[in-house]
């Protein structure tokens, strides 16, 4: 489904990925990891086309993507939950769900139920501004956004961050629930390392912007954990 293949990426002159490559298979859920500040959120950009590559290439359902821009991605069937969640403040949460269909024009009859279902509180905040929810539910709506165009690919950064814990076990139940029905890939950049294990099937290590440990969850162990996660 994802191919990423010896990608070099960064902002301006300075490289923060070096020789990159990773797999994500159809209805797989991989997850990145590493510490704070080793290009996990570059990675995410640079695959979602927000960042262009310098050197290496993206395939996506084996299609090259290197060079096609962010809307052309999403139209492909890729969806993006960037850190920070990104909504649009002065729009009511059905708006901002509204703006997530413009990525799939062959969704019609408004926001598809299913992805709402997934994240019940929405429902009854419909005329709110996305400005104006808390930030665990800023991150449902931009969930519930990106889910809204129907992806075959979710990209999810830090979806658990500064989340309080009831809706992080909301969004982990989403999670294992795409995961479950076998139609969507989900690519997770996490820190928490329950949070991981509870719904990965493969996982990557970042430091210093390269990839040092991988492999299935199964070898996600305490060895693992020290020697590249542990500060």
């Amino acid at each position: 489904m994802l191919s990423v293949k010896q990608i070099e990426s960064g902002y301006g002159e300075s490289i923060i990925l070096r020789d990159v490559s990773i797999e994500v298979k159809p209805g797989q859920v991989v997850c990145i990891m590493g510490r704070n500040g080793v290009g996990k959120t570059t990675l995410t950009k640079t695959i979602m086309g927000a960042l262009k590559s310098k050197t290496g290439s993206i395939s996506y359902n084996n299609q090259d993507i290197t060079k096609l821009p962010p809307y052309e991605r999403s139209r492909l069937g890729i969806g993006y939950v960037p850190q920070g969640r990104e909504i649009f403040a002065q729009l009511t949460v059905q708006e901002n769900l509204l703006l997530g269909l413009e990525a799939n024009r062959t969704v019609k009859n408004g926001v598809p139920q299913s992805s709402i279902e997934k994240f019940p509180v929405l429902s009854s905040m419909y005329n709110r501004k996305g400005g104006d929810l808390s930030g665990g539910q800023q991150q449902q709506l931009a969930f519930a956004r990106a889910l809204a165009s129907k992806p075959k690919l979710l990209l999810l950064d830090e979806p658990t961050e500064g989340i309080q814990p009831s809706i992080v076990q909301d969004i982990q139940d989403v999670i294992r629930g795409i995961k479950a029905q076998g139609e969507t890939a989900i690519l997770l950049v996490e820190q928490s390392i329950d949070f991981v294990k509870s719904v990965a099937d493969y996982y990557y290590i970042i430091e210093k912007g390269a990839i040092v440990a991988e492999g299935t969850i199964e070898t996600f162990d305490d060895a693992v954990v020290r020697q590249h996660l542990v500060v």
